[in-house]
C-alpha cells in the first residue's frame, strides 16, 4: 500500500462514469484527499463523503482544448497523481508533453494508446499477435458492411463506450434497423466492425502495468445483466489465459498504466475470445474485495515507483451495483412489484446478492451515495419504462466522439506540436 500518512492528493477529471465512482471510494477508504472535476454538478461522484471539492468544468467532448486548460490550471494547486478514469486518458497521453513533471501520471505513449481506444485498431493488434478474437470483418460502408454480414453477427463503431455503437443483428429485420441508424449518425465516415455473435458468458479483466510489465490483474464474469451492457452483480474468476494475452499485449505496447479488455467464454470451447479493449481501470471495487487493490497499484506506478506484481485474486468474490440491478428488472419490462421486490433482496442482501456486497453506492460506508440509489429506486418505481430513457442517458460531455477525436489528433491541437 501508498503511506497514508502521506495523504496524497489526487484529481479525478471526470465523476460521470462508474468507474470514477468506484475509485474514489477506494482512495477514500484509504485516506486520500480526493478532488473531482466534471461539466455536470448533479454527476455521480458529487454524491460521495470522499470527495473534498468538486470543479465544474468544460465537457471534454465538445471543448477538449478548453478542458485541457482547465485540468492544467486545477493542477497549479498542486496535485501528486492525475487518476484518468474514463476518456481523458486519451487527451492527457496526447498532451504528455505538457503535463509531464507537473503530478504523477501513468500513460502509455499516444499512438499505443489511440491503437487500442480503436476497436478497429484493437483487433488488428490481436491479429497481429495471434492472440483470439470472434471471426472480425472490419468495413467502411455500406456495400462493404451489406457483403461481410452474416447472422449472427454484432457491428460495432470503431468508437465508442459504454455499450454504445453497438448493434447486435440476429435477422433481416435486425440488419435494417441497424443500416439505417448507422446511415442517420453518418458512421460510414470511421471503420465499423462486423464479428460474428459467440455463444458463451461475457468476462472482464481488469490490469495495470509499468512500462510494459503486468504489475496487477484481476478477472470477474457477470452474475446478472444489468443495463445498457454492464453488470448487475459480478463474481472473480480465475483466468490465466487472459492474464497471458494480457501480459503479451501490454508487453508489445510497451504500456504504461491501466488496460481492461472484455472476452467471451464460448459454450463450445475453452478459449476464451477478447472482444474489446478499454486503456483504462474499469469498476476496480470488485477486485479491492477479492484483494486486489489496482487503484494503489495505479497511484504507485503513476508516482514513478517500481512495484513488484501482486498475487492473484481471490476467486469466488461477489459484488453488485444496486442502481444496475433496478434499472435492469425496470428495462427488462420488470413490473413496480418485481423492482419492490428488487429493493428488498438489496436491503437484506438476501436471493441474488447473498454473501455480496454493494460496490457503486456502499451507504454504510458514504451515505452521501444514497441519494442516487434513491432516486433511481424512486424513478423506476414511478415508471419502470423510465428505465430505458435513463439507461440512454445522453451521450455524457465525458465521452469522446469522432470529431473531438481527430480534434485532438490534429498536429497543431492546443500548440502540442510545440515545445511545452
Amino acid at each position: 500500500m501508498t503511506d497514508p500518512a502521506r495523504k496524497l492528493r489526487v484529481l479525478i477529471p471526470e465523476g460521470a462514469s462508474t468507474s470514477a465512482r468506484e475509485a474514489i471510494t477506494i482512495l477514500g477508504l484509504a485516506g486520500y484527499h480526493v478532488e473531482v472535476c466534471d461539466p455536470s454538478p448533479w454527476c455521480l461522484s458529487r454524491y460521495s463523503r470522499f470527495v473534498r471539492k468538486f470543479h465544474r468544468c468544460p465537457g471534454l467532448r465538445h471543448d477538449p482544448e478548453g478542458f485541457l486548460g482547465y485540468i492544467e490550471r486545477l493542477l497549479e494547486a498542486p496535485f501528486d497523481v492525475l487518476l484518468p478514469t474514463h476518456e481523458q486518458g486519451f487527451l492527457f497521453a496526447r498532451a504528455e508533453a505538457r503535463l509531464k513533471g507537473r503530478v504523477g501520471l501513468a500513460l502509455p505513449r499516444f499512438d499505443n494508446y489511440r491503437m487500442v481506444h480503436s476497436k478497429a485498431g484493437f483487433s488488428r493488434l490481436l491479429d497481429r499477435l495471434g492472440l483470439p478474437q470472434p471471426p472480425t470483418r472490419i468495413v467502411t460502408s455500406e456495400s462493404e458492411l451489406r457483403e461481410a454480414i452474416r447472422f449472427p453477427s454484432v457491428i460495432k463503431t470503431s468508437v465508442g463506450t459504454a455499450s454504445r455503437g453497438i448493434w447486435f443483428v440476429r435477422d433481416d429485420a435486425d440488419f435494417n434497423i441497424a443500416l439505417y441508424e448507422l446511415g442517420a449518425s453518418d458512421t460510414f465516415a470511421d471503420e465499423l466492425l462486423v464479428q460474428d455473435l459467440v455463444t458463451g458468458t461475457t468476462e472482464k479483466a481488469q490490469s495495470v502495468f509499468c512500462f510494459g510489465k503486468l504489475v496487477g490483474f484481476h478477472a470477474y464474469r457477470q452474475v446478472a445483466p444489468g443495463v445498457g451492457g454492464g453488470e448487475a452483480i459480478k463474481e472473480s474468476v480465475s483466468r490465466p489465459q487472459v492474464h497471458a494475452y494480457l501480459e503479451a499485449i501490454g508487453e508489445t505496447l510497451a504500456w504504461h498504466g491501466a488496460l481492461s479488455v472484455d472476452y467471451v467464454m464460448p459454450i463450445d470451447s475453452p478459449v476464451p475470445l477478447l472482444i474489446d479493449c478499454n486503456p483504462r481501470l474499469v469498476e476496480p471495487l470488485n477486485a479491492f474485495r477479492a484483494g486486489t487493490d489496482l487503484v494503489d497499484l495505479l497511484l504507485r506506478v503513476s508516482l514513478g515507483e517500481t512495484p513488484q506484481p501482486l498475487p492473484e485474486s481471490r476467486t469466488g468474490v461477489r459484488t453488485h451495483l444496486a442502481m444496475q440491478a433496478l434499472l435492469g428488472q425496470a428495462s427488462r419490462g420488470g413490473t413496480r412489484r418485481d423492482i419492490l421486490v428488487e429493493c428488498g433482496d438489496l436491503l437484506k442482501t438476501s436471493g441474488p446478492y447473498n454473501a455480496s456486497t454493494e460496490e457503486l453506492t456502499p451507504v454504510q460506508l458514504d451515505w452521501l451515495s444514497a441519494v442516487p440509489l434513491a432516486m433511481t429506486a424512486g424513478l423506476t418505481l414511478v415508471s419502470p419504462k423510465l428505465a430505458r430513457t435513463v439507461a440512454r442517458g445522453g451521450f455524457g460531455a465525458h465521452l469522446l466522439d469522432l470529431k473531438s477525436i481527430r480534434k485532438i489528433e490534429r498536429e497543431d491541437f492546443a500548440g502540442l506540436h510545440q515545445p511545452p
